[in-house]
């Protein structure tokens, strides 16, 4: 195994090659797991109580020690080693510490450049950084930092885009957001800074209602926001490299404001809080899964009930490096072992969602991250370690745009390049080298055009050659040589052709054969050997037909059985030896899931359900039957 560094010691010289295998094998070190909630408001005081959890555990908590002062509304931030407490209420400066793994009372470490309450805290490996607060009556716009394996006081890092108070914050390894507040009445915009750096905070979006006194808590990619005053029970989320809004996936098990909250990079915990129909503190500890949100689930329970306290943790994802808390669990990719199947874009309207099932265990798509540009009756094609969805129709027009995903890493599309010209209504497929983009329309009308990208690499489509006649809303199979398209229409005019592409080589599409009858909007998934198409309109009807071809020869297709429900603007993938239709149009808009086994005819069987019902969306996998 490659002596690489690990998270908590950074000892180690490693290949960029020798780090990805080991977080896709599962054997990257996972920092440690310590939970500490720290001061806060009891009846009728203020305590300086600190307890602490193990967070991969679930139960009560344990008293750690005691802060130098009793306070609420303080600031919380961490390292692997130490977790350092500042300012709060009463009014102050005082800056202490605890470290992680031991326990005991805090020491004092140093002062903020401002005495303030209400602030909130970011933080990395290194540095520690305070963001905004208060000074009853006024809100502040200060912004300070510390390094905090080194005690002293904090330097002035820049100011906030308003003065603020009452934010809730969160950290990857680069960035820090501060989301909400109180700017003499809730807010709903969240700002950013770079850690590394100094400067004054950058819009970074807005959050789906305006609050103050939430929480937040990270992996290394995805920050949360729970619950906060005028909007008790949501948990939302945000994608911390991009910018953005942020997105409701989730809720408290009861809401509550001026809770306090950290991670372990993959699971969030909040702790205590104010009820917002009576203003008694609770002493419930709540957990869920960052990458999936949901309802939250009874943790254990604080020593005490108090609110308006402070969560830190040794493993936040602000400390990971973006090597944990980025993926559920190690991937499977490749030919037949491929177990990530991502569906993006849609209609109605130009859904951004992109969302992830498991194509070998049952069960429902989760949420994988967003289209930086939501658009419908996109295409979709991959290799084992990269989707892309190009083109599409949203509320602006055509696009000519290409984004691009990893498998590995959940979040949001990325520039990859464009397409020869904007459009909609085309087919994609792909080996493991070359992408493949088929017909489609513009403003002009029906288009025979094919392009193609290297999948690998970064840049603008190329010219591959034409279909036999311009046609949009066909379907395409992709095998390890072949590029194989199939039916479509030309204004309106349904048809049955089936013609292929050598992939490796640029040119004219060559007769194939025919489908069984005339549609357009049908999917189509492969293995290696056998293309399947199912689904689409038949004249004005949806169709629950399912046909096969043989990849390697020529000839007309033939009966494999019948999907679940008629369905049109349907899409397909598999993972070589199952196929998967998801969605469509029944004609109301489907969330259904079906699956078929590719190398034995019959009737397809349901196997889950789409985070949304859609049609006319992109899908693709890593582990479909191009691959090699």
């Amino acid at each position: 195994m490659a002596n690489y560094p690990q998270l908590d010691d950074q000892v180690g010289v490693w290949k960029l090659k020798d780090v990805n295998s080991a977080v896709m094998g599962g054997y990257w070190r996972e920092a440690g797991s310590r939970g500490i909630f720290s001061a806060g408001r009891d009846s009728p005081n203020d305590i300086n109580i600190i307890d602490f959890v193990t967070i991969t555990s679930a139960g009560n908590a344990t008293d750690f020690g005691d802060q130098s002062t009793a306070r609420r509304y303080l600031a919380g931030c961490s390292s692997f080693n130490r977790g350092v407490f500042a300012g709060g209420y009463p009014v102050q400066d005082v800056v202490d510490y605890v470290t992680i793994a031991s326990t005991g009372n805090a020491a004092d470490f140093g002062n903020l450049t401002v005495a303030r309450a209400g602030l909130a805290g970011i933080s990395n490996s290194t540095r520690g950084v305070f963001v905004g607060g208060r000074v009853p009556p006024n809100s502040k716009n200060e912004i300070d930092y510390i390094t905090i394996a080194s005690t002293g006081n904090a330097i002035d890092f820049g100011d906030m885009i308003a003065v603020t108070s009452g934010n809730s914050a969160m950290s990857s390894p680069t960035r820090g957001i501060a989301a909400g507040g109180d700017t003499g009445s809730e807010t709903n915009v969240m700002q950013f800074i770079e850690i590394a750096s100094t400067g004054n905070a950058t819009d970074f979006g807005d959050l789906t209602d305006a609050r103050r006194s939430a929480a937040g808590a990270s992996s290394s990619t995805r920050g949360t926001i729970i619950g906060g005053y005028n909007c008790v029970t949501t948990i939302e989320f945000i994608t911390m490299a991009s910018q953005g809004n942020a997105i409701d996936y989730g809720d408290m098990i009861s809401g509550t404001y001026g809770t306090g909250a950290t991670s372990n990079s993959v699971k969030a915990i909040y702790g205590g809080g104010y009820s917002p129909d009576d203003g008694t503190r609770t002493n419930v500890i709540g957990q869920f899964q960052i990458s999936t949100g949901g309802l939250a689930t009874d943790f254990g329970d604080l020593t005490d009930a108090r609110a308006v306290l402070v969560g830190v943790s040794d493993s936040h994802g602000g400390l990971n490096e973006g090597y944990q808390g980025t993926r559920i669990a190690p991937i499977p990719r490749g030919l037949g072992v491929g177990q990530r199947a991502l569906q993006a874009g849609g209609f109605s309207g130009g859904q951004s969602t992109i969302e992830q099932f498991n194509m070998v265990t049952t069960g429902n798509a989760s949420q994988f991250g967003n289209l930086a540009v939501g658009s419908y009756e996109v295409s979709a094609m991959s290799n084992t370690t990269r989707c892309l969805f190009a083109a599409g129709e949203n509320p602006s027009g055509d696009t000519d745009r290409i984004e691009y995903v990893e498998f590995a890493s959940e979040g949001n599309g990325a520039d990859f390049g464009n397409l020869l010209g904007a459009k909609d209504g085309v087919t994609g497929g792909s080996n493991q080298t070359r992408g493949m983009s088929a017909g489609g329309t513009d403003g002009d009308g029906h288009l025979d055009v094919v392009e193609y990208v290297t999948l690998a690499t970064l840049g603008n489509a190329s010219d591959f050659g034409n279909l036999s006649a311009a046609r949009r809303h066909s379907t395409a199979v992709a095998g390890q040589t072949r590029f194989i398209v199939g039916g479509g229409d030309v204004s309106n005019t349904q048809k049955n052709i089936i013609e292929y592409f050598t992939i490796a080589n640029t040119g004219n599409a060559t007769d194939f054969g025919d489908l069984a009858a005339v549609r357009n909007t049908l999917g189509g998934c492969n293995s290696t050997t056998r293309g399947i198409f199912g689904g689409g309109k038949e004249g004005n009807d949806e169709s629950n037909r399912i046909e096969q071809v043989e990849i390697s020869t020529t000839g007309n297709s033939t009966d494999f059985g019948d999907l679940t429900a008629a369905s049109q603007r349907i899409e397909a993938t598999s993972n070589n030896i199952s196929g998967f239709f998801s969605g469509g149009s029944v004609p109301g808009l489907s969330n259904v899931i079906q699956k078929i086994t590719i190398a034995s005819a019959g009737n397809a069987a349901d196997y889950g359900d789409l985070f949304s019902a859609r049609s006319d969306a992109g899908i693709s996998s890593n582990g479909h039957g191009g691959l090699s």
